[in-house]
């Protein structure tokens, strides 16, 4: 191990990833209660520490530079294991932010948190944010979350992806859409499908993705008459006739098992998605990061049921 001593400060480390994040050294400084002129100043020593600046000055504002950009994720990790040391001296306890794409964030997810922080013994903070696919992925790019849970593919080269789950799509509709009546009438159908007006999430979804990707395949172009950004609108527009749509079992299970909507099946290919697992592949793997991964691998058998 290199004995020679640290030039570097957890502080100075903190004070960078707070100006890295706000922009300048005035909201840095609030968001740590310090005075700017400290901030200022550790910020400055810092810099001469590595030899160089880690930002551009540019008017009254701090831009990140290269250096800077690929010393953040470093930054950010060596204080993840500090407050991870502090933890395992203290209380041991959990703290997570997690983004979920909206179908994992809002039907799947909630009961999963809450049998976590139950299984856990010591203090157990877990913040969530609910987007689409591509809200996520830039959330773990700019280490706003810990860990992702996405619908959709990631193609990010710093994000490191794993299959949880899988997650089964259905065609559906109103009982009282013309297309309900055609349920069971394959040829008939794919027609009526293609003259269909379709309601879609907006790009960048997950589930706009499959529909682009697996159902255009197999039906032929097809008519976007609405599109909007919130799951639960879309289940209650076809519930109410308005069109037809493609959305997760998870979704629209208790609607189709009281009849409120009619799967359309018929001819149709069987479209299984992926759940994936996303981190940042410098993000450091805290004790809670790790213990909240296994615990949904270990309750992904229960879902894809």
């Amino acid at each position: 191990m290199d004995q020679r001593p640290l030039r570097l400060t957890l502080r100075q480390l903190q004070v960078f990833v707070a100006v890295a994040q706000h922009g300048s050294t005035t909201a840095a400084a609030e968001s740590l209660a310090m005075s700017q002129s400290a901030v200022s100043a550790s910020l400055a020593e810092l810099e001469r520490a590595l030899n160089g600046p880690l930002f551009d000055r540019v008017a009254r504002r701090l831009s990140i530079n290269e250096t800077g950009r690929q010393f953040f994720p470093r930054a950010l990790s060596l204080l993840d294991q500090a407050h991870e040391l502090e933890r395992f001296a203290s209380e041991g306890g959990v703290q997570l932010r997690i983004a979920a794409s909206n179908t994992i964030g809002s039907y799947i997810l909630p009961a999963l948190l809450a049998g976590f922080r139950n299984a856990q013994t010591g203090p157990c903070e877990l913040d969530m944010r609910i987007g689409n696919t591509q809200d996520v992925l830039q959330a773990l790019l700019k280490f706003e979350a810990d860990i992702g849970l996405i619908e959709g593919t990631c193609h990010e080269r710093d994000l490191r992806s794993m299959h949880w789950c899988d997650d089964e799509m259905v065609v559906i509709v109103g009982p009282t859409h013309p297309l309900a009546m055609a349920a069971d009438q394959p040829e008939l159908l794919h027609d009526m499908l293609r003259d269909a007006d379709w309601i879609v999430r907006e790009p960048g979804s997950g589930t706009r993705e499959i529909i682009e990707s697996r159902l255009v395949p197999a039906l032929g172009t097809l008519r976007f008459a609405l599109e909007l950004g919130n799951t639960e609108a879309i289940k209650r527009a076809v519930m109410s006739g308005f069109g037809v749509s493609c959305l997760s079992l998870h979704v629209v299970g208790d609607e189709i098992a009281r009849g409120a909507l009619v799967p359309l099946r018929a001819g149709l290919p069987r479209v299984i998605r992926p759940l994936q697992l996303v981190v940042h592949q410098d993000k450091f793997p805290t004790q809670g990061l790790l213990a909240f991964t296994e615990y949904l691998r270990g309750a992904a058998p229960a879902l894809c049921a």
